[in-house]
């Protein structure tokens, strides 16, 4: 669809169409799109699909006289899809009772009699000045992505965030109303079924679409190019994207694999306060956003979102099997697949997740529950971020944790500025017990784990914390995990089955020879961001010295 603002020209008889848009491309072409329709029925399309993508309508010039659908009833879906469009009537002198109708009934703006020749004279003044009036109220529209659907449906909601954290602009029309949504449902021709609606910019709709339909329609990759390659790297936080710029910089063919978005739980953060080299922090989006453009810099090629459900050894190489069916070889692999927060066990948590009911925050949510009460539960760094983060959509923050205290689980740094913060309340020794509303989130239920004693606050959103749990099904049949699913690695290994070198593990590989794991996933790390984008680029030395062994 046009990106700049519409002329609609209508028209039932070619020559005429012709004529007009001819007279109007030099005069307007380079501020407006002249589009024409050869009749009523098909200027009916054009002004549900502009409607439909918001295309702004500046004006419609529509000829009266036209078989089954007249210039009135094209004017009349006009008004009310696009009310501050100028309408204009082309009419012959027969026709000055119509012109009177359209004048009471659909707003007429102007009609012109024909032959309007010269269009010096009697065509352009009365359409600059009609242009100019529209122009003096007109506000350009978001020409992207637009998400259509109820604010508080789970769908939606993971397509917004999936967006946001992949930094691709978008724009949310929130169903709140009943008239809301049946606007919206009638100009995709859908029903609530289909909600949650995505419209591409060219102006496609797609009907509860993944995340993986809008990928690919956004021109991300989620199939790799090549079948084979030197560096496997699965998982695109810290750690992997550190592992996939040294790797490439230092030669290797690298594909890098990521199925939510790059930065992994870092890149959700809303300030990295420690991180060397910034000192007045970075957040995590951002942080993410450089090394991306890094790595595609050095060559990496990045599939997102996109998952490996195994991997198989058949040495000295070992298969990736893509969740798609498709699968690609590579000499050495780096498991950087990091972790995921553990669910909270508490009624209605599940009920109400991606409805009031987060696993770590976003602008999306902070700014769905504007000057609402919210609540954070967990007291790690994570938690702490998340919190001061929040401070800034609202002045009701409240901290839940099961001890007594952040001193044995968060930085100072963020122990300080939430002691300092007006907004923010802690509140120990406390978990949550049940959450409960109607169609989104509206109550939290806490319990004091001391006495048992429960009190019901009012609750906007509750953002939960509480724990790491590694991301390692996917390969729990090949290397070696611990009690808790972490990935042993290097001197931690005894004896690892399978063994078939003649050497040790080197530091960072796990009991596959040429299969590494770095960051959150590995047992023993720190689990800091700087822990992390050291171990992801210390791993590809060891990498090179297990391809020297090939």
């Amino acid at each position: 669809m046009p990106t700049k603002p519409v002329i609609l020209v209508v028209d039932d008889e070619n020559v005429v169409l012709s004529a007009v848009q001819r007279d109007l491309r030099p005069q307007y072409g380079s501020e407006y799109s002249i589009v024409g329709a050869g009749g009523g029925a098909e200027a009916l399309e054009v002004v549900e699909t502009l409607a439909r993508t918001d295309q702004p309508l500046a004006l419609a010039l529509v000829d009266q006289r036209m078989p089954g659908v007249t210039g009135i009833d094209v004017l009349r879906a006009t008004l009310e899809l696009h009310p501050d469009a100028k309408r204009v009537l082309l009419t012959a002198y027969a026709d000055t009772d119509v012109a009177i109708t359209g004048i009471n009934e659909v707003g007429l703006d102007f009609y012109i009699t024909k032959p309007w020749d010269p269009p010096e004279e009697r065509l352009y003044p009365i359409l600059d000045d009609l242009l100019d009036d529209w122009q003096a109220g007109y506000r350009p529209v978001f020409d992207g992505i637009r998400i259509v659907g109820s604010p508080w449906s789970r769908e939606t909601h993971e397509l917004k965030n999936f967006l946001t954290r992949n930094q691709i602009p978008y724009r949310a029309i929130d169903l709140v109303s009943d008239e809301d949504m049946a606007r919206e449902l009638d100009l995709a021709k859908a029903t609530v079924a289909d909600l949650p609606l995505v419209t591409m910019p060219g102006g496609e709709t797609l009907f509860r679409p993944s995340n993986v339909d809008v990928a690919g329609r956004m021109g991300l990759k989620t199939s790799a190019a090549n079948e084979a390659y030197d560096l496997v790297v699965v998982g695109a936080g810290p750690s992997g994207l550190a592992a996939a710029v040294y790797g490439a910089s230092e030669g290797l063919n690298t594909l890098l694999i990521e199925e939510r978005a790059p930065g992994g739980q870092a890149g959700q953060s809303s300030r990295i306060e420690n991180y060397l080299g910034f000192p007045k922090g970075i957040s995590g989006a951002d942080l993410a956003r450089r090394a991306v453009t890094q790595a595609e810099r050095f060559g990496v090629e990045l599939l997102v979102p996109a998952s490996v459900e195994r991997v198989e050894r058949k040495d000295p190489f070992r298969i990736v099997h893509l969740s798609d069916g498709s699968e690609v070889t590579t000499r050495s692999l780096i498991i950087t697949s990091g972790v995921s927060y553990r669910q909270l066990a508490a009624e209605g948590i599940d009920e109400y997740t991606g409805r009031g009911v987060y696993y770590g925050t976003s602008r999306v949510e902070a700014m769905l529950h504007h000057d609402e009460p919210v609540f954070v539960i967990g007291g790690g760094n994570s938690a702490g971020q998340a919190a001061l983060f929040l401070t800034g959509f609202t002045n009701s923050v409240s901290i839940v944790i099961r001890s007594d205290s952040l001193a044995s689980s968060m930085s100072q740094y963020l122990i300080s500025a939430i002691e300092s913060s007006v907004a923010m309340t802690l509140l120990p020794g406390t978990q949550v017990a049940a959450v409960g509303g109607s169609d989104r989130l509206e109550t939290v239920r806490l319990r004091s784990i001391e006495t048992g004693e429960e009190n019901e606050h009012r609750a906007g959103a509750v953002f939960i914390f509480i724990g790491q749990k590694a991301r390692t099904e996917w390969v729990a049949e090949l290397v070696e995990l611990n009690q808790r699913g972490f990935i042993v690695t290097g001197s931690d290994l005894s004896a690892p089955k399978g063994w078939n070198v003649d050497r040790e593990p080197l530091p960072f590989e796990t009991s596959v020879p040429g299969v590494f794991a770095a960051g959150d996933v590995r047992q023993g790390s720190i689990q800091r961001v700087a822990g992390a984008v050291g171990e992801g680029s210390a791993t590809v030395r060891n990498v090179h010295r297990h391809l020297e062994d090939l």
